[in-house]
């Protein structure tokens, strides 16, 4: 008899215990989901009109936190910030809008919006004020360059500090996947517009996101996907192909960032993929002639390192601003 209750004791102290592991396990469970969701809950997907053109963008984190913006590259848009946007709103302000012409923003034909960089830096200037962010840190890549450095030569005072992947603002920069867009800027015919046009296919454009990439496995698809889609649409080689013509334009201006680069010394971070073709390591070293105090970081990725590198350019992102506003 006393062997069957302290069996029977036994027993209910087992489903006793695990009654309280399970509801202590769900507890712990349901806490990490709410943060999780509380965390991604801040992504905004929004649309402002600028002068008569939708630009769509993303949106996450507290406006009263220090805001970055972020400026993307060709062939890309704001989905080439997805990493940066869920990773660092619970600290900082992030916005991240589409050109005109690319992602979700409006895609005017050229008779309506005319495609240079000048133009769409002016239509990301109004956008800004328009949102009343007059104080913000920018992140470049590629094309997010020369429209971050004229809304910087525009308005030093707005910039807090620039964040730069494989943005450049050098000719030693220029790597030899330029060759084509040279000879466009040279001889701008049929001839030198058709041999351009690869650039535009999906092949082309997986290339650049998977070129000098160590594990190709880390790029995702869909970036190389919607960027083919949107630029299968009517016109939209045209109008890429004005921007390539137009680039030679910045190449230009470069004397004038490298001496606002000597007049304000931005804090400056480098987060730059050495494998770029396009932007090689060199143009990256090329801003130590310029500023000072840079946050120097080289990897070993290509184009869009944020793709391969994306834990470690944020890691590297949020020391940054942290040190930036101590």
């Amino acid at each position: 008899m006393k062997n069957l209750v302290l069996i029977l004791s036994l027993v209910l102290l087992f489903f006793s215990c695990k009654e309280e592991v399970t509801s202590e396990t769900y507890r712990v469970s349901k806490a990490r989901t709410s943060k999780v969701t509380s965390e991604k809950s801040t992504l905004k997907y929004k649309t402002l009109e600028v002068n008569g053109i939708n630009i769509a963008y993303r949106e996450a984190g507290d406006p009263k936190n220090p805001t970055i913006v972020l400026l993307h590259g060709f062939p890309a848009s704001s989905y080439q910030y997805r990493k940066v946007l869920a990773q660092l709103s619970n600290e900082f302000h992030l916005i991240a809008p589409d050109y005109p012409g690319f992602g979700n923003s409006d895609f005017p034909d050229g008779e309506t919006f005319t495609y240079t960089f000048d133009n769409i830096a002016t239509t990301m200037e109004s956008f800004l004020e328009q949102k009343n962010i007059n104080s913000y840190a920018i992140m470049i890549q590629d094309y997010g360059a020369p429209i971050g450095f004229r809304l910087a030569t525009a308005h030093p005072e707005r910039i807090t500090a620039i964040i730069n992947q494989n943005g450049n603002a050098y000719e030693e920069g220029l790597g030899e996947a330029w060759a084509g867009i040279k000879a466009l800027w040279k001889h701008r015919t049929k001839e030198t517009e058709a041999a351009l046009l690869p650039a535009f296919s999906l092949e082309g454009l997986k290339w650049q996101y998977t070129h000098g990439v160590r594990d190709t496995e880390t790029v995702d698809p869909d970036t190389y996907n919607l960027d083919f889609l949107r630029l299968s649409r009517p016109n939209a080689h045209a109008v890429n192909l004005d921007l390539f013509y137009d680039y030679q334009n910045n190449v230009k201006l470069y004397p004038k960032w490298q001496q606002y680069l000597r007049d304000h010394q931005p804090p400056l971070l480098i987060v730059w993929g050495k494998n770029d073709a396009f932007f090689p390591e060199s143009g990256a070293e090329a801003f130590k002639k310029d500023v000072k105090d840079i946050d120097y970081n080289i990897y070993d990725t290509g184009h869009f390192a944020l793709e391969e590198e994306g834990d470690a350019i944020i890691e590297n992102m949020r020391i940054f601003m942290r040190n930036l506003n101590k």
